[in-house]
């Protein structure tokens, strides 16, 4: 078995979505973290002796989409040591904007820490020991707390972000791969990836409850915004699995494109969520607990956010490296646009809806896209191997993560212009902000 590490991209919109961030009712988290033997879907570790869920420190292959399907190439062995300085700089034009108090939080998979970037210093602070393998972050509404899963030691660990120091670690199922926390900030959610089960959290106690079992391989969260529905996709089994948070109880799985059910994201009414396949090549629209007709998109859809007024689905398209608009009114495709090439990979929406940024691993960028016109804007380059993406709640900065660079890049959402790198652990594959 491949192990795949987790990678969240949170986009600010009216859906939230907790897992991978911290998020009010303005937020939506696309949330990209799939550990399927059958196809590749983030960031990929070699396997080490006797099991690949065990690789760690050591500096891991990655083949974050290159080999959705069975016996495709991998990427090239990572380099021990990131190819931007790993030293912490002060952010470039924009990057501060009204950012007193918002704090980046990274997720480093083989350091086994976090570390909290200041938006207004642009420096990184002393990382924050987890569990080993965190692969996961979400923030809780009202900023006190960030809950970090890590998928090697098979625990969540909070803490405190007016201290940034860590509090004793939760044991969950195997692999926790994903998390959400609910709009009141009761509940946390932990999609554990090889136990097929979802582990809440009573955030209050700090507690987990009684696992609940979903489809095979869950790596996927939600969070429905009225905070009624948990949506948990199950890429191995292809399916999405609802789960009420009165009773805690999973209902009927719905069937999705399959296989590699991948990306999730829901409307700012909550009426629907819409499933990224990649292997299918489309997008499935979920209503009332149903499966609509699926949506043909395009050659591999991997990444999925919805525009603040829950009009327009954004879909990044891995294989003709195309953004797909799809209209929520209609369930229909738009007209494709073109993005940097090859990989788009993650995409992020400003909470004012009129720019989208789409993340391309390969070619280490990042484009605008202006939502009115449907043009991209000129590729901001930011460090290799851009992996997930964050707007800040005032819309003024997004927050680049490279992982194969080690860093954090700012970028003004004003100019579109990129600021000072910023250096973070080891196979970085996670960020969240607070709120």
């Amino acid at each position: 078995m491949t192990r795949h590490i987790g990678i969240v991209a949170t986009g600010l919109t009216l859906a939230l979505a907790g897992a991978g961030g911290a998020y009010a009712i303005a937020l939506t988290t696309a949330i990209a973290s799939s550990r399927s033997s059958g196809g590749a879907k983030a960031a990929e570790v070699g396997p080490a002796a006797g099991d690949a869920r065990t690789a760690a420190a050591t500096a891991p292959a990655i083949a974050p989409r290159a080999a959705r399907e069975p016996g495709a190439a991998t990427r090239p062995a990572r380099s021990a040591a990131p190819d931007s300085p790993a030293v912490p700089r002060t952010p470039g034009a924009g990057a501060a904007v009204r950012a007193a108090s918002i704090t980046v939080y990274v997720a480093n998979y083989s350091s086994g820490t976090v570390t909290p970037i200041s938006a207004v210093t642009g420096r990184a602070g002393q990382a924050v020991s987890v569990g080993r393998g965190p692969d996961a972050i979400a923030i809780t509404p009202n900023g006190r707390t960030a809950y970090v899963a890590s998928s090697t030691s098979g625990t969540v660990t909070p803490i405190r972000t007016a201290t940034d120091i860590a509090g004793k670690a939760i044991g969950v199922g195997r692999w926790p791969d994903a998390i959400a926390i609910t709009p009141n900030g009761k509940t946390a959610y932990v999609a554990n990836n090889g136990s097929g089960t979802v582990t809440p959290i009573n955030t209050a106690a700090g507690a987990a409850g009684k696992p609940i079992k979903v489809g095979a391989g869950p790596a996927q969260i939600a969070v429905s915004p009225d905070g009624k529905t948990v949506f948990v996709v199950s890429d191995t089994a292809g399916t999405v699995t609802p789960i009420s948070t009165a009773t805690r109880k999973a209902g009927a799985a719905i069937k999705v494109g399959r296989p590699g059910p991948y990306a999730i994201a829901i409307t700012p009414n909550s009426r629907t969520a819409y499933v990224a396949s990649y292997q299918a090549g489309t997008v499935t629209p979920i209503s009332t607990r149903k499966a609509g007709r699926a949506i043909k998109v395009g050659a591999g859809p991997d990444a999925i956010a919805i525009t603040p007024n829950g009009k327009t689905a954004y879909v990044a398209d891995d294989g003709p490296a195309l953004v797909i608009p799809v209209s929520t009114a209609t369930d229909k495709a738009g007209k494709p646009i073109k993005v940097a090439r090859p990989g788009p990979y993650t995409i992020a929406i400003t909470p004012n809806g009129k720019t989208a940024y789409v993340a391309s691993y390969y070619a280490g960028s990042v484009t605008p896209i202006g939502t009115a016109t449907g043009k991209p804007g000129t590729p901001v380059k930011v460090g290799s191997g851009p992996v997930a993406i964050s707007v800040t709640p005032n819309g003024g900065t997004a927050y680049v993560l490279s992982l194969v660079a080690g860093t954090v890049t700012p970028i003004s959402t004003t100019t579109d212009r990129a600021g000072q790198q910023v250096g973070v652990g080891s196979f970085p594959c996670a960020l969240a902000i607070t709120p």
